[in-house]
């Protein structure tokens, strides 16, 4: 039976894990990133009047999502500022984050189901028309582990090219999973077993090489979900690499292909 290891945060693992055993997959959750709350009562309170001056609101993940959520969960009005304004997210995940919340999908901006990547390029060609000069765009996204707003600024440049003020708020903490030596070692034995790797984060795939240095990675075998990653690991010297567009059945035949 092929083995796939999971290495999404904990709280993202479940739907992936279910669907591959469902899928009659053997599955492996070994998280490497770690989530946590970032924003104290104090910054919650910058962040939500950052919020109801926005606009839209570029929602990078689900997490950013849930981790506003909690932070805000003694100002339950803050989804009333979606009446009006728009809120952006690249995938279906954190549109249903949103809905949760009680956001009603008519606000949400999202890449047509069709997109060939779900990520801010596709995001880029729905909401473009939006983009004038004085607007305000708030991103929610996470901090690495020294506390600084982490991720991809492309969006954020198109923005500021239409002259839109753009602003940003981490709304949760990802750092580094770090290993034990039995857990590197079973890092060795994956690789041996000709296990597939499962990344959906650049970082995460940095947190797994940085900790494993000697790892003999020309012979692992990864799935990622997007180009960019895949010219990271290829890069960084993995065996076999293969991309998984968009939707679960996509990540199904991706890594089935590989086994």
């Amino acid at each position: 039976m092929t083995q796939v290891v999971v290495t999404r945060p904990e709280q993202d693992a479940s739907a992936w894990v279910q669907a591959l055993n469902e899928a009659g997959l053997q599955t492996i959750r070994f998280p490497l990133l770690e989530l946590t709350e970032f924003l104290t009562t104090s910054s919650a309170m910058e962040a939500l009047a950052h919020l109801r001056r926005s606009q839209a609101v570029m929602f990078v993940s689900a997490n950013a999502v849930r981790f506003l959520a909690q932070s805000l969960r003694h100002q339950p009005d803050w989804v009333d500022h979606f009446q009006s304004a728009r809120a952006w997210c690249t995938g279906p995940g954190t549109a249903a984050a949103l809905t949760q919340c009680g956001i009603s999908m008519s606000q949400i901006d999202q890449p047509a189901t069709h997109a060939k990547q779900l990520d801010s390029e596709a995001l880029w060609e729905v909401v473009a028309s939006q983009a004038v000069r004085g607007m305000r765009v708030l991103f929610v996204r996470g901090a690495d582990e020294s506390g600084a707003t982490a991720g991809r600024d492309w969006l954020a440049m198109e923005l500021e090219k239409a002259h839109v003020q753009v602003a940003a708020i981490a709304a949760y903490q990802r750092t580094p999973t770090r290993l034990s030596e039995v857990q590197k070692d079973q890092v060795n034995q994956f690789i041996a077993d000709g296990a597939i790797w499962l990344f959906s984060s650049s970082a995460a795939l940095q947190a797994l090489m940085s900790q494993c240095p000697l790892a003999n990675w020309s012979e692992a075998k990864a799935t990622v979900t997007h180009p960019r990653m895949a010219e990271l690991a290829q890069k960084m010297g993995w065996g076999a690499v293969s991309i998984a567009p968009p939707g679960i059945g996509s990540l199904l035949a991706s890594i089935k292909s590989m086994a």
